[in-house]
This record gives structure tokens, sequence and C-alpha cells, in this order.
């Protein structure tokens, strides 16, 4: 069926001018067959998150994940890198690391205790020769190390890319950094346990990624937030073929007689602005004068996403001090319910792709275009 003349036809029309174009198809939100052709051309053959800098503070912290069916290992070499690799034993191809955990220098393989070192090199052999022989020429160290991929961060989430043909990082996501040029280069610290949270909805990931591009929805799903911050504040943000969002001008936190210290230098702008870029595929950012987070979408089936937030605040003393644990604690909770509150949207857009009559939907020119963008990349990685 996604292969079919119809359904080369529908992606097409998702990719006419906002005015003119259909939605995406719900076949790309209701079958596993959807989700292993986005995993082919989509998320394995471009960049894409997987999770955060914060997951491996310390140098020998290792976390396990799965990507899309991928084992891989998020790994701080000794030298406070960030790198990653596939999670298995290159010896038989057993899984080397079940939970996250701090592996000191070396990465040892539970089944026949090949040792990798936290670059990926293999570095002891035990008895691969024979008993008390532990080398041998049919086990070259220099060729049998692990399985590294290419991976990169921005803002402390770190992405990858599988299949290794994918322009370099920096070029990829050259537009996003453009628009954020105040704050990517600059030092975060993350707040700790009490900032970050996640959401496990019965939705597809591309639904979560699009209602978080547009402000259209304020009134109706958010109305504390548009109390104050209305819709008429918002503006979009879009840079077709990498990421779309939108923007505030009436940001003004309040945490009572105390604040959490901004980033020094900014532009006169931020002083009320905030933006929330959705990059494409899986990741959204939100920043703000005083503090920045993000959110990464891990898609776990077609009907079902992990949706993870982690809160980030400008200067260490605002992201450890205990003088700042109750703020820390509220902006959490702030976002945390702003957020809740998308749910029933995200899970009742995916209901309601079962509708026969329903053939993507259409578009306000005015107030869609910046999920708009985001089908029309979508569409233009599938047809490509």
């Amino acid at each position: 069926m996604l292969s079919s003349p119809a359904f080369v036809a529908d992606l097409a029309a998702v990719m006419q001018p906002v005015a003119d174009a259909r939605g995406l198809p719900s076949a790309l939100y209701s079958s596993a067959e959807a989700l292993a052709l986005e995993r082919e051309k989509i998320f394995h053959s471009g960049w894409a998150s997987i999770g955060f800098g914060a997951d491996i503070p310390e140098a020998g912290d290792a976390a396990p994940i799965d990507y899309l069916g991928v084992p891989l290992l998020m790994v701080r070499d000794r030298s406070g890198a960030v790198r990653v690799f596939e999670n298995v034993c290159r010896h038989r191809g057993m899984i080397l690391v079940e939970k996250k955990r701090n592996f000191g220098g070396v990465i040892r393989c539970p089944y026949h205790s090949w040792c990798y070192s936290l670059d990926g090199r293999l570095r002891a052999t035990p008895h691969v020769g024979g008993p008390g022989i532990n080398t041998h020429e049919s086990v070259n160290p220099e060729t049998t190390g692990l399985s590294e991929l290419r991976s990169a961060m921005l803002l402390d989430v770190i992405f990858v890319n599988l299949d290794g043909k994918a322009p370099d990082f920096n070029d990829w996501s050259a537009g996003l950094r453009a628009q954020l040029a105040d704050f990517v280069d600059r030092p975060i610290f993350h707040g700790g346990g009490e900032s970050g949270f996640s959401f496990d909805l019965k939705t597809n990931w591309k639904l979560i990624l699009e209602n978080n591009a547009e402000s259209y929805h304020l009134p109706w799903v958010h109305p504390g937030l548009n109390a104050y911050s209305k819709l008429e504040d918002h503006y979009h943000l879009e840079e077709r073929g990498g990421f779309s969002g939108q923007g505030t001008r009436v940001y003004n936190p309040d945490y009572g007689p105390k604040a959490f210290p901004d980033f020094p230098g900014l532009p006169a702008r931020w002083e009320r602005s905030a933006e929330y870029p959705c990059f494409y595929p899986n990741t959204f950012f939100s920043v703000h004068r005083d503090h920045v987070w993000a959110a990464h979408l891990d898609p776990k089936a077609y009907d079902r996403t992990v949706e993870r937030i982690e809160i980030y605040y400008t200067t260490e003393e605002a992201a450890r001090a205990p003088e700042y644990h109750a703020m820390r604690v509220e902006n959490a909770a702030r976002w945390k319910t702003v957020l809740s509150e998308d749910v029933f949207v995200t899970e009742g857009m995916q209901r309601g792709r079962g509708a026969p009559g329903f053939r993507g939907g259409v578009f306000s020119a005015v107030m869609d275009s910046p999920t708009h963008a985001f089908h029309a990349w979508v569409a233009a990685r599938l047809a490509a």
C-alpha cells in the first residue's frame, strides 16, 4: 500500500503550497509498515536525536538505548567526549550493557569477557587462543573494536546518523544553529532529578511534533498560558527542510522575589521573547533568557511515543544550588502542566486517523504553515 501509485500521489499532494496542500495520509500514522518505512527513510538515513548528554554526565558513564530496534550505547569517554556505539560485542553479538552504569575504564562483555575501552577499542580477549592464551592471530584488535556511529550534540541533545551517509551535522543543522545562535555555543547546566519528566503517549510521533510546531491551538488547549501569552503575541519560525515552530514576544516568568540568572550578553529582543523550534524529525527546543529545555521523541510503535523533556539553566548555581531548588521544581511543574495539556489532542488525532473519510486534512495558509513545513519535509524524505 505504501508503494502504490495512490500513496505516491498523496505524498505529492502534501508537497504542494500550503494553501493547496493536504496533510500526510492517514496510512503513515496507522501501521507498523509505515513506521518501518520511516525508520529507513527518515530516522536511519538522516540525523535524529537519541538522548541527552545529561544521561552520561561522568567519564565512564554508559547508557544503553533502543533506537527503533537498533541497540545503541551512549558513552562518555575519558576526555569527556560523548560517543555512540552499537551495543553489541563484536565476538558473538551479545548485548554489552543492559542498564545505565559507570564502567570506569573498561566495558566488559558478560558472555566471554571480551573487554573494550571507552573509545571502543578491543583491549582484552581472555582465552581466545585456548586456556590461558589471551591473543590469537584470527582476532585482530585493530579491526575488531566496537562499531561507532557518527554522533553530534546540540544544546546537550545527542544526535546520530546510522547509515553514515547524511551530510555533516553542522550542515544538517545550520539553519537551526543560525536561528538559535545566541544560545547554541553557551555552556548550559542540567537541573538534576527535578528537571526532567516524560510522557508515554498513545499516539504517533509525528502528531506530537506537528502540534508543538504551531500556536494556533493555544486559546483552546492552553487557556492558562494563553491568558498572558496570547495567540496574537506569537509568530512563526520556519526554515523549509530543517525546522519550524513558534515564538512569543511576551515571555515574562514570575517566581516571586527571586529569579533565575539570565544568559549574559543576550541581545535586547530576548528580554521578552522565547522561541520553540521543532527540529526534524524528533526533537524540539525551548529557549529563554534564563533557561532552555529540549524534548526528544522516541517512537516505540506507530501508535506509541515516549516524549522526554530535560531542563537546563544558565549557571551551575542555578542548576544545583539549594536556594534555587523550589524554583526548579516549580519551573518543571509549569512546563509539565503545559505539555500535559497537549496529550488529549495528540492522542485524539491518532484515534481520528481511523476515520476512512479523513485524507490528511487541510491547512490554514495563515496559521498552519509551520505544521505544513514539517509534513512537506516528511513527504519529501519518503518520496526520495
